[in-house]
């Protein structure tokens, strides 16, 4: 069954196949991944609210599909309209429901405002009160990268001290979060360094000194050769987590030298292709791989285009024309950050990736959506 619809810009109507998924995949056994799951949001009286319901239904969409769920990470809009005591909340409703599928919860320091620098005491206080609550929940740890951090250090001993200190409270191997300056630019700078080889020689090291407590590394720096580079002078037995919304069919796949797992905000964009591809990688199908996984990059890259630290509107869009939340809203009214021809585009390139798993409930929204688009921002 296909779909059309006529978008503004286009001379002929968009076809928009089926997508021909499996409604649901095991997990993968070749490759461990992780989907960066979204917010979903309505409106209320006094602006736009957490819609918990709709929010933990994405997170079984998820799961369903394979993919552990990487919990109230930036994705989930921390730092960009989620508070620490909303997060809480997030991550005690995620952690109930976790028995259908594995939980990954985001430890930071945004109890501390931004724009400010602390004591390196104060840091590890605030990232400790989130670690421990995390691992109250039973759900594992990522370990965000800090803007409270980034501000106050004064080189890497610094990272190292406070990084050293949380490994060892940590009661299971974590994840660490390196998020690079284009999905944020509080965080230039961090490791102690702006040269990625500097950066990179403070992560090892502390890797080295952990006593086996780094389960992996999630690197966000949209650079496919910078993260080959680092997964390559890891430790055995530590996983790079690639964040590189650009570049992962390629790095997921891997080569004769290895691969990359993956933890990506893109997951919750394309879960159902990404899901397929992945399991024809465990049958060894690395055709079917391609044919699954290629076609969702260029949405990706759409998705994440400069100003990069927006993609999560995508994300959210693609929520609602799936049919996962009954309004295209986000916290803080940031679904309004992108302009029409963006929405239009991820549109297009979302039917060509087979990623509308609804097409004529997402052909219906977007009717909705375009007739109120106006102007010169359309196209």
């Amino acid at each position: 069954m296909t779909a059309a619809i006529q978008l503004p810009g286009r001379a002929r109507p968009l076809v928009i196949p089926s997508p021909g998924w499996a409604p649901a995949y095991p997990p993968p056994a070749s490759r461990r991944v992780w989907a960066a799951a979204h917010i979903a949001a309505c409106s209320g009286p006094d602006g736009e609210v957490v819609d918990w319901e709709s929010t933990m239904r994405f997170r079984d969409h998820l799961w369903a599909h394979g993919f552990g769920v990487a919990e109230a990470m930036d994705t989930a809009q921390r730092g960009t309209g989620l508070s620490w005591a909303q997060a809480r909340e997030l991550i005690a409703r995620s952690a109930v429901a976790s028995a259908r599928g594995a939980l990954a919860c985001g430890a930071g320091t945004d109890q501390l405002p931004d724009g400010e620098s602390f004591p390196i005491a104060r840091i590890i206080d605030a990232y400790a009160e989130q670690i421990g609550f995390v691992q109250s929940t039973g759900a594992d740890v990522i370990v965000m990268a800090s803007r409270a951090l980034a501000a106050s250090a004064r080189g890497p001993s610094d990272y190292l001290e406070v990084y050293g200190q949380l490994l060892g409270q940590a009661e299971r191997p974590v994840i660490l979060h390196w998020l690079g300056e284009a999905f944020d630019p509080a965080l230039r700078g961090y490791w102690g360094s702006a040269e990625f080889g500097a950066a990179a020689g403070t992560v090892l090291e502390l890797v080295e000194r952990s006593g086996g407590k780094v389960d992996g590394i999630k690197l966000s720096v949209l650079d496919a050769d910078r993260e080959v580079a680092l997964r390559r002078r890891l430790p055995a037995g530590v996983r790079l987590y690639s964040g590189d919304d650009f570049n992962y069919a390629e790095l997921i796949r891997g080569d004769a030298a290895g691969y990359s797992d993956a933890l990506l905000g893109a997951f919750a964009a394309i879960t159902a292709p990404a899901a397929a591809a992945l399991a024809a990688l465990d049958r060894g199908d690395l055709a079917g791989y391609d044919a699954a996984m290629a076609p969702t990059v260029p949405l990706s890259r759409a998705i994440f285009e400069p100003p990069t630290f927006h993609y999560k509107v995508g994300v959210a869009f693609l929520a609602w024309l799936n049919g996962f939340q009954p309004q295209f809203a986000m916290l803080g009214g940031l679904q309004r950050r992108r302009p029409a021809r963006h929405l239009i585009r991820v549109f297009e390139l979302a039917a060509a990736a087979r990623a509308l798993t609804d097409p004529d409930l997402a052909v219906d929204r977007m009717n909705g959506l375009a007739a109120t688009l106006a102007g010169p921002e359309r196209v």
